[in-house]
């Protein structure tokens, strides 16, 4: 909830900088700075080249302050790491009452570190020490070190002169207390406001993971075989979903018994998430390539069938009467005026349906896969190596986006004419 805080503040502190430097900047001397109404006009609205750079340094430098890393400036409060001491007043069965220091050496987590020596005191209570990891807890049993701890009778009633029992918990330098129905001592040291390592890892700790992934592999197998194999099993389910759903809702939008017939298999399996089909498939295609590849196949299925029906459906009634009044027959009707005219509702939906492959690709892999993003990142997280899940996730990232760019470029090259009359 912090995070999200941050990043919102972020968010609007960034827009009102830019706006107002912006406005002491020369007007603009464009097609948009001409056009009367801006507001609702899609063709008005562009891509804010400086937001976009500083949503991505956003994101890197609250990652990075919340995790300490060293490529930032700023943190928030981390957890607390060092030396710290606590008293405790214990009663032995006599009804006397002694004092002793409890000193705490918190380390990092993986850290091995030795322990001071101390004096043990002149009372039956004897000072004591231990060692607790940041963001843990460690129990302290006092009565082990005093003379007469296992005495019934013996217990302790004060840390640092507050009154403590199992109901309370007392506040001391740098953590607090807790004690436990047994009457052991319970310390947790201050944990800050960073992340834990194990659930959010550092920038540079994932960079250094993914260089030694790139050069060593993982379990045995090189990433570029990782991501290659999930690459070619959401081409190959993607191609046959619009090699399938693309004359599929071509049919629908020109045939009213295709579309009688087919929609209430479109519209009932389209909320249908792929996910939900695993068991089927590997009921009916077993584990291997052919149910990873025909789980995606139907991810994108549905989606192409659709937008190639809305493209059909979208076709300017006026250029098909234009095309009629000219002598054209059905067929060229087809290939000149509907498909070139439906095209960019296609290629909209083929974007969507490759994004909706790629993020399948993972549960794809749930699949008793031995290669693929997915596979590494499901490993990944049984051994709590988050590190390695972070990566792939920016990874597949990375690769959905630049194949969204890919799409937009072969859409711009191929429908030159979208958004016109």
């Amino acid at each position: 909830m912090i995070i999200l805080f941050a990043y919102i503040a972020v968010f609007v502190a960034s827009m009102l900088i830019v706006r107002f430097v912006g406005r002491l900047m020369a007007a603009r001397h464009d097609f948009t700075s001409l056009k009367t109404v801006t507001f609702g006009d899609e063709t008005a609205v562009k891509p804010h080249r400086v937001a976009s750079i500083v949503s991505i340094l956003a994101i890197f430098a609250i990652w990075g302050a919340f995790t300490g890393s060293s490529l930032v400036p700023i943190h928030v409060p981390g957890p607390f790491i060092g030396t710290t001491q606590f008293t405790y007043t214990a009663k032995n069965a006599a009804g006397e009452t002694d004092e002793a220091t409890v000193t705490v050496v918190v380390h990092k987590i993986g850290e091995d570190v030795a322990l001071p020596e101390i004096e043990p005191g002149a009372g039956f209570a004897r000072n004591d020490v231990d060692k607790v990891g940041a963001w843990r807890s460690g129990l302290i049993r006092p009565d082990r070190n005093d003379e007469g701890g296992k005495e019934d009778g013996y217990r302790i009633v004060a840390v640092d002169g507050q009154p403590i029992d199992d109901t309370r918990t007392v506040a001391v330098a740098d953590g607090a207390i807790t004690m436990t129905p047994k009457g052991s001592l319970n310390f947790t040291p201050t944990a800050g406001m960073q992340m834990e390592p194990i659930w959010l890892p550092s920038p540079e700790a994932v960079w250094h993971r993914f260089v030694e992934i790139w050069s060593e592999g993982y379990q045995g197998i090189t990433l570029g075989e990782h991501l290659g194999w999930s690459l070619i099993r959401v081409l190959a389910g993607f191609l046959a979903g619009c090699i399938l759903g693309i004359p599929l809702g071509y049919a629908m939008g020109l045939s009213g018994w295709f579309r009688g017939w087919f929609d209430p298999i479109v519209e009932f399996m389209r909320p249908v998430p792929p996910l939900a089909l695993i068991p089927l498939v590997i009921i009916w295609f077993g584990i291997g390539e052919t149910g990873k590849v025909i789980l995606l196949f139907l991810a994108a299925l549905w989606i192409m069938t659709i937008a190639a029906r809305a493209g059909v459906s979208g076709v300017n009634i006026s250029k098909v009467h234009a095309a009629y009044s000219l002598g054209a027959s059905k067929t060229q009707i087809l290939w000149h005026v509907i498909v070139p005219n439906s095209l960019p509702e296609i290629f909209t939906g083929a974007r969507v349906a490759m994004g909706v492959c790629w993020g399948t690709v993972v549960a794809a892999e749930l699949v008793a896969a031995e290669k693929g993003a997915g596979k590494m990142i499901v490993a990944a997280s049984k051994f709590q190596l988050t590190d390695i899940v972070i990566m792939g996730i920016i990874l597949i990232g990375v690769i959905g986006f630049g194949i969204d760019v890919l799409m937009r470029r072969l859409e711009s090259w191929l429908v030159p004419w979208k958004g016109r009359s």
